[in-house]
Parts: structure tokens; sequence; C-alpha cells
């Protein structure tokens, strides 16, 4: 019978939530969390699994990939699962980056599944087979049901349809495929644009993606009486990380007050972004967040008043749906206080 290794969390595995998040990799022979669901719809048996705390993986990504590399070696298995990670951000990560890993290294298939909106569907999509998943555990026999369907599809060598059939993110690829009943290009476009002049609907045989256009926001009337507020994605941060943001491919943001500072201080504030030298940054803080020079700006009237708080999250590996929802919670508090303009400053 083929044999199957699965990925999960310390939270899946049933060692314990974010108090064990820095579990470091470990193997287990214990059919645990969606082992179990996945052996009634799986055409292979799982006979490991490797368990991986988040933050581990998250803040030790290399090393950590390579210790289950190292302990996968001596193994003998034909597809490799991860997850499901639903919505949750660093799990879905972490299941991405030892996917990719996995895939390069062994040569088996891989197949995970995640959330629209987790920010591992938008760095592996391309690289990986994605279920499309479920927000949360509650869709657990749903995901894994629709990852076992792909896995043994790939295992068995049987053909694997498009994205829209099969139920996974499309990887941007075209493959070319015979009609049963063959219909020449020319008539099918003509079909197409009839379909589209009766307002019928109708579906391309080459999806564009379509991007966001943002419009150019109006300019400030007059900046001698506007509240200006500061943003950074370079992760400053007070010492503590209070919020948690993660080092990178960050789901979390923070407001911080610094309303009663001429500046950021070394000490009390330093940088967790994972993408710089963090030195100079956590020796003065203002080098990635200008605090000191909009508070000399302010003094002499440039403009009217600084937003006490800064805002600040991590850019490297963030993607595009997780910084537009970060920027959307922050834009309400932005409202309430009644800022004009907003400097976001990079790194």
């Amino acid at each position: 019978m083929k044999k199957a290794i699965l990925y999960i969390n310390q939270f899946f595995a049933g060692i314990g939530g974010e108090d064990k998040a820095h579990t470091p990799p470990q193997l287990s022979e214990e059919m645990v969390g969606p082992a179990l669901a996945f052996a009634k719809e799986l055409d292979a048996e799982i006979s490991h699994i490797v368990i991986c705390g988040d933050n581990y993986m998250g803040e030790n990504t290399e090393k950590a990939t390579e210790e289950i590399l190292e302990m996968l070696k001596p193994l003998s298995f034909d597809v490799f699962l991860a997850g499901p990670a639903f919505q949750a951000g660093r799990y879905g990560v972490a299941c991405g980056n030892i996917a990719v890993a996995v895939q390069k290294e062994f040569g088996v298939p891989v197949v995970t599944s995640m959330h629209v909106e987790n920010p591992g569907v938008e760095m592996f999509k391309k690289e990986l087979y994605i279920i499309e998943g479920g927000h949360s555990a509650a869709a657990m026999r749903k995901d894994t049901k629709g990852m076992a369907k792909l896995a043994n599809k790939l295992m068995n060598g049987e053909f694997v349809g498009p994205a829209s059939e099969e139920g996974y993110f499309a990887r941007g690829i075209r493959k070319e495929v015979f009609l049963e009943d063959p219909v020449p290009a020319s008539r099918r476009g003509v079909n197409m644009l009839l379909k589209k002049l009766a307002g019928e609907e109708y579906q391309t045989e080459l999806v564009i993606p379509k991007k966001d256009i943002i419009p150019i926001a109006r300019p400030i009337e007059d900046l001698s009486k506007a509240r200006i507020a500061v943003l950074t994605t370079g992760g400053i941060v007070p010492v503590d990380n209070p919020d948690r943001i993660q080092s990178a491919s960050a789901t979390r943001w923070g407001r911080y007050d610094a309303s009663g500072m001429d500046r950021l201080l070394s000490g009390e504030f330093k940088t967790i972004h994972a993408g710089f030298d963090p030195a100079a940054a956590d020796a003065d803080p203002n080098v990635i967040v200008p605090w000191d020079v909009l508070k000399v700006l302010e003094g002499e009237g440039l403009f009217g008043s600084l937003h006490p708080y800064f805002y600040s999250t991590v850019g490297t590996g963030t993607t595009q749906a997780e910084a537009a929802r970060m920027g959307r919670e922050m834009l309400k508090f932005l409202e309430e206080d009644h800022v004009d303009g907003v400097i976001m400053v990079s790194t």
C-alpha cells in the first residue's frame, strides 16, 4: 500500500496552543488530528506525522525545514500532505514552506489546503496544489476530503483537471486538452462574442487576473491645518512586541502611542523586521519612523498636528490580501481621529 506523510502544527497535534508554538519539529506515528479524517479518504496509509510549532517554523524557517527534511530522508513515501491550514496565517505559510521543500527534495506530489485570505495562498499557489479551504476547523472534513481526492489522483497518475473543476487555486499554468466534441477556435470565439453581445454568461479560455486600481487621493488643501499620521512596514515596535507581529509574512499590526515623545528611544522601541539588518534601526528607531523630524516640522508649523499614534507592521512576504485587510483596520482609527494625510515610510 502507498505511504503518506502529514505535516501539522502543535495545535492540531494536541500538544497545545500559543504556549507551545515554539515546539521544534518531531516525528510521530500516532494518528492524531486531521490524520484520522484523511484515513477515510486517502488511497495511502499515513505512516508518519511531522509536527512543528508555528512560531518555531516562522522564526527559524531554514533551520526547521532542514531538520524536517533530515527526519524524512530515511522514510519512503508517495505523497506529502500539509494542513489543512484554514485562515491561520502562520500555519499556512509553514505548510507552504515545508511543502515546497519536500516537493523539491523528494519529488513526490504535495497537497495542502488554505482559505482564500490565508497569506500562504498568494505566496505558494504557483508552486503547489492548494485546495480552496474553509475559514476555520469547522471545515476540516470538507477540506481533508478535497485534499485526499486530489492527492489520490496525483499518486495514481490520473489526469488532473483545471482548478475550477478540481477545487485548487489557479496556478497560472495552461495545458492543451482535446475536446470530446471538437469545435474550432474560431467558432468558440464567435460563440463567446455572441453571448457577450446578448448579455449572457460565458467563460473566456484565457483568464486574465484583475488588478485593483487604487484612485489617487485628492490633495490636502491646507497643510498648515492638516492632521498627519505616520505608518511603517519597517516593523518598529515596543521592545516586548506586545501585538506579536511576525518578522515576515505578517498578519498583525500595531498602534503605538508616542504623543509625549520628541523622538523614539532605543531600548524602548526596536524593529522585528526580518528583511534587513536591524542594527541601525535598533540603535535609532527614528531612521525607520521619523518621529523626531515630524515633531520638529510640527513645531515649525509645516502642518497642523501630528497624530499621536504611529502604526506598524512588517512588509516582507506579506500578501496583498493581508496588507489590504490591515490597511482597512487601521483606517477606522485614522478616520476617528480626523487624520487628513498619511506618510507611509519605507525601509
